[in-house]
């Protein structure tokens, strides 16, 4: 680049940069926020010098990320000043030679403080195998319960990521939409913020499933007219009811986003065609006494009834007693004249900016609150200390660490009563015992039984909304392992987790001696390596798991174990069938003689993760397709590079994968597939409709006759006319599997097909 293109270059970056922070400047001046536009400005030319001559990996100047984080708090979050500044410092102790303390030293401790909780960092608690995300998740959420800013910034800071995501590789963009999907979307959920929660989880869909996504935003388009057309026939006369009501109204149309039509349609084993909410009505009113909001939510509620029949169990009412994230709104189902069932969803203009915005639409309606961060919302900060509890007792393992912040996020509440009229919001499905750990830790570890409504149950008994709940208690009680199987809240099984790790460490000591004393004896030297080679050889995941079982006497060493050492019996301990590829969700034809051993493709030291790994006939015996998600050819799939450093196979929608992309993003790999309808592969159909005389001639002809597809498994069951079953076929890849089911369509009383995942 000669100079002259050089300085143009610095004219076009510079007046790009300007352009981002005047239009920054102007969001924040139009909030109701102090006008600290100095503090702001100074925040700005701090980090722009500090980023100067970085580019991100789009070729835009790096200090255009922090303004677009800016941007997202002040605009679509309304946060204030301190948030900002902290926003456009984000990456400046992380990326350049700053310090916290200098950050501290010119912009003030609070900054600092947010600034450090935002900061990434290397090494951690859960040693050298250790998500290095899960750590920096850990101290996000650290921070996070002192000021609840930090969690917030990071949610934008994701968002704009997110938005810019098409410049990373492909095997970065899996494991940052992944972790999006699993903890960042849930969290902002849990905060209130329902705009960035759903564009979240869109591009995150987009991302991992992109002909998914084109899919379904096509027919959304091409199914927009008759949607729209229903739309205004059911709101007409809404419309007349409101005015002459008087009532100050908007009426918004709001369409289900792609990503929660496709979640429907695999949970459900539905086709789009079949989901039947995608509409649902949004009225939004500005109420004419700000006091009386919630009754004037029952008065529409009763003037829209009068015009259409409401269904009798679907009738939600978050007014009264609001969702834990400060989500109001009245939800009713009315029948349309057309046959639909359509939500109407009845909230106030302040209701509709909480629902959006989240806590932080909370300080606009504060009167006299003139500050950019309160601390009387009582439900976030109860939720902020539940999370503080669980990090008081941290879980050793990262992916354990992750499953219990994650276990409250996505739950949804009801609200049970202490005997003394007390209200406690719980997750919705948590039994008596998490109840009981919900109020005190020795009530719960100490928990013999309750009374629910005044009638005595287990503490395995499942409450629901408007118990009232009394918990009994035995001195000679103590926390037994099957408990873990029947809590559900994150605190529950945080605690009692806690406590028999204290109970078994002894144990586990013990265990862990006679290991030792073992090799010992026979002429070896105790070493991770051994320890870890018997940990597998008798099918525990950690060291741990085997010293407790030798410690109570559960796992016993002997001549087995001297061989395997040794090496004189070579044995893959997953077990070869777990892996073939031809395995689908049973044993396969060709599984009668097992291979003597089963080599895979390890990976080398200097092995490039960015390119993409193609599977072909030839070598797709060298990677491991787990029993998790059977992948099979056309799957969107993805790599991750175990412990051993092979490579396994996951459909990316996997809850496996879901888990390792989050936990261990640095080894997901992209996967392609190269193959050309050779081998075959296990696919599983779930048929129901309308029995008669010919109906399974009928399904085997068009599968077998017409396609030439090999049926490996047929059950069917039949009741009062209705039959209910499912084919196991043996397919070459994923297209097949969509030709038979379009085919199938075609048998007439055949209803219900789906393909089981």
């Amino acid at each position: 680049m000669d100079v002259e293109q050089q300085i143009y270059s610095e004219e076009a970056d510079e007046k790009l940069i300007n352009e981002a922070f005047e239009k920054l400047l102007n969001s924040y001046l139009a909030s109701r926020h102090r006008k600290k536009v100095d503090l702001i400005t100074k925040a700005f030319n701090f980090a722009k010098q500090a980023h100067k001559g970085v580019r991100r990996l789009s070729g835009e100047p790096y200090i255009m990320h922090p303004i677009a984080v800016a941007q997202i708090a002040c605009a679509e979050i309304g946060l204030g000043s301190t948030s900002i500044c902290s926003a456009l410092l984000h990456d400046v102790v992380e990326d350049t030679d700053y310090t916290v303390e200098d950050i501290s030293n010119i912009f003030g401790a609070k900054i600092a403080q947010i600034v450090d909780g935002l900061t990434k960092i290397s090494g951690g608690i859960f040693g050298e195998q250790a998500s290095a995300q899960a750590e920096n998740f850990k101290k996000l959420l650290l921070t996070m319960s002192d000021d609840i800013r930090v969690i917030l910034i990071k949610i934008c800071d994701r968002l704009h990521n997110m938005r810019t995501l098409d410049s990373q590789p492909a095997n970065k963009q899996y494991k940052i939409a992944g972790e999006t999907l699993y903890i960042y979307a849930p969290l902002a959920n849990r905060l209130g913020l329902n705009k960035v929660k759903s564009e979240l989880e869109n591009l995150s869909f987009r991302f991992e499933h992109p002909d998914d996504y084109a899919s379904i935003e096509a027919k959304l388009q091409s199914t927009r007219a008759s949607r729209d057309e229903l739309f205004s026939q059911f709101t007409e006369p809404i419309e007349t009811a409101l005015k002459q009501m008087g009532i100050t109204y908007e009426i918004k149309e709001r369409v289900k986003t792609p990503y929660s039509i496709w979640s429907k349609m695999q949970n459900k084993h539905v086709t789009f065609e079949e989901i039947y909410d995608i509409l649902a009505v949004r009225i939004i009113f500005t109420p004419k006494v700000r006091e009386e909001e919630v009754n004037e939510c029952f008065n529409i509620y009763v003037a829209i009834s009068k015009i259409y029949k409401s269904h009798p169990d679907r009738l939600r009412d978050w007014l009264s007693q609001p969702k834990a994230n400060g989500y109001q709104a009245l939800h009713v189902t009315l029948m349309s004249k057309q046959g639909r069932w359509i939500e109407v969803q009845i909230r106030s203009d302040r209701m509709n900016e909480i629902a959006e915005q989240g806590f932080a639409a909370h300080w606009k309606y504060k009167d006299g609150v003139d500050s950019e961060y309160t601390e009387d919302e009582n439900e976030l900060n109860e939720w902020l200390g539940t999370i503080k509890e669980i990090l008081d007792d941290p879980q050793p393992d990262a992916m354990d660490f992750l499953d219990t912040i994650k276990l409250n996020l996505f739950a949804s509440e009801i609200f049970v009563f202490t005997p003394k009229g007390e209200i406690r919001t719980l997750p919705a499905g948590c039994t008596a015992l998490d109840f009981a750990f919900s109020i005190h830790t020795f009530l719960g570890s100490h928990c013999i039984g309750a009374k629910v409504n005044h009638k005595l149950v287990p503490l395995s008994h499942k409450l629901n909304s408007g118990d009232q709940v009394e918990i009994l208690t035995s001195k000679s009680q103590h926390v037994s392992p099957s408990w873990i199987n029947f809590v559900s809240t994150a605190k529950a099984k945080a605690k009692i987790q806690a406590i028999l790790r204290r109970d078994n460490r002894e144990v586990q000591r013990e265990g862990e001696e006679i290991l030792n004393n073992f090799l010992v004896q026979n002429g070896y030297e105790p070493s991770v390596s051994l320890t870890d080679k018997l940990t597998e050889f008798h099918g525990y995941n950690k060291p741990q798991e085997l010293f407790l079982a030798l410690g109570e006497k559960v796992a016993i060493l002997g001549e087995k174990d001297l061989d395997h050492l040794s090496g004189k019996k070579e044995e893959e301990t997953v077990g070869w069938r777990r892996y073939v590829p031809f395995m689908g969700k049973k044993k396969p034809e060709a599984a009668e003689q097992p291979p003597s051993k089963q080599h895979f493709f390890v990976v080398p030291d200097k092995f490039n993760r960015k390119k993409p790994i193609y599977i072909s006939e030839e070598n797709i015996t060298l990677y491991k397709f787990p029993g998790c998600c059977h992948p099979i050819p056309g799957d969107d799939a993805l790599g991750y590079i175990n412990n051993k450093k092979q490579i396994e196979i996951h459909k990316r929608a996997c809850p496996v994968a879901a888990k390792l992309k989050t936990s261990f993003g640095n080894k997901i790999l992209d996967i392609k597939w190269d193959m050309h309808k050779v081998l075959f592969f296990e696919a599983t159909i779930r048929l129901s409709g309308i029995d008669r005389v010919g109906m399974l001639n009928e399904i085997t002809q068009v599968i077998s006759s017409q396609m030439s597809v090999n049926i490996h498994k047929i059950i069917i069951t039949c009741e009062d006319g209705i039959f209910d079953g499912s084919i196991e076929l043996k397919v070459h890849d994923r297209e097949d599997v969509k030709k038979i089911i379009n085919n199938l369509k075609h048998i007439p009383d055949l209803k219900e097909i789906s393909e089981i995942m």
